[in-house]
């Protein structure tokens, strides 16, 4: 029985590995300047951990294929020098690990999150709550509008809490419920949750962002390939969590544009 056992645990660490080795399912396609550089970190991280995965599963069936017929009488066989320095290898092997795929994956973590973006990117500010996601553009001024809790109504379509009677820069502030941005130019997106936690997630993007409440947080993008691509939330935020989604439309820049321009006329 131990055998069959071992014999089993081998076949199904094998086969597991099959589908990853052949790259059955493999991401979409990147529609990003960063993306490259993440996609060769997963790529890394994959092969690393897949190949500690399937060693660890067949020195296992190897043990239990080795000691599967020993007798209750039969004498134990130590390792030499004790459990411990199978222990402190472990740690040492996997720290290595760790630690080399930390600073190999820090360029790609750096250039979306700590690299200043460029000074003509377009700055729109995201806003998340429960169930949807909303869109802000400075409008011909430049300037954002300030924001006042107090003067939230969805049901008059305020989302941000605007008050354009006594704050001008807010008049001529786009709000959308699509996120439209210029191909090949840097968009900077300023996070904010109005409520409980939400993500921001754009599989083609290679990006996955948190929104946390209480916190303004900042991610900046260069999109590649016009299109249309979703935007979902992946942190489970209520009963309306699986339908909280938008859209992402990367527009030629004259498209983008002309987008403004009609959002400004409404």
């Amino acid at each position: 029985m131990g055998k069959f056992f071992a014999v089993t645990v081998a076949i199904i660490a094998i086969l597991s590995a099959i589908p990853i080795v052949m790259n059955y399912w493999g991401p979409p396609a990147d529609i990003s300047t960063h993306g490259a550089a993440i996609d060769d970190q997963l790529h890394e991280t994959m092969w690393e951990a897949g190949v500690s995965f399937l060693a660890a599963q067949l020195v296992l069936a190897l043990f239990v294929w080795q000691f599967a017929g020993r007798g209750r009488n039969d004498k134990l066989k130590n390792f030499p020098g004790g459990a411990k320095w199978l222990v402190i290898a472990a740690f040492l092997f996997v720290g290595t690990e760790i630690l080399a795929l930390g600073v190999i994956g820090q360029k790609a973590w750096a250039t979306v999150y700590f690299a200043a973006p460029d000074k003509d990117a377009v700055t729109v500010q995201a806003q998340a709550g429960q169930f949807a996601f909303y869109f802000r553009y400075p409008g011909p001024d430049g300037k954002f509008g300030t924001p006042r809790p107090d003067k939230i109504d969805e049901g008059n379509q305020n989302f941000f809490g605007l008050d354009p009677e006594n704050d001008v820069a807010s008049r001529d502030d786009i709000v959308a419920g699509e996120l439209a941005v210029p191909v090949n130019r840097q968009v900077n997106l300023l996070m904010h949750s109005k409520d409980v936690g939400h993500s921001f997630y754009v599989r083609e993007l290679r990006i996955q962002q948190d929104f946390v409440p209480g916190l303004d947080l900042a991610v900046h993008f260069t999109a590649t390939k016009t299109g249309q691509y979703e935007i979902v939330c992946t942190q489970l935020c209520g009963l309306g969590h699986y339908n909280m989604k938008a859209y992402l439309n990367v527009l030629s820049q004259e498209d983008f544009d002309k987008w403004l321009k009609d959002k400004s006329a409404q």
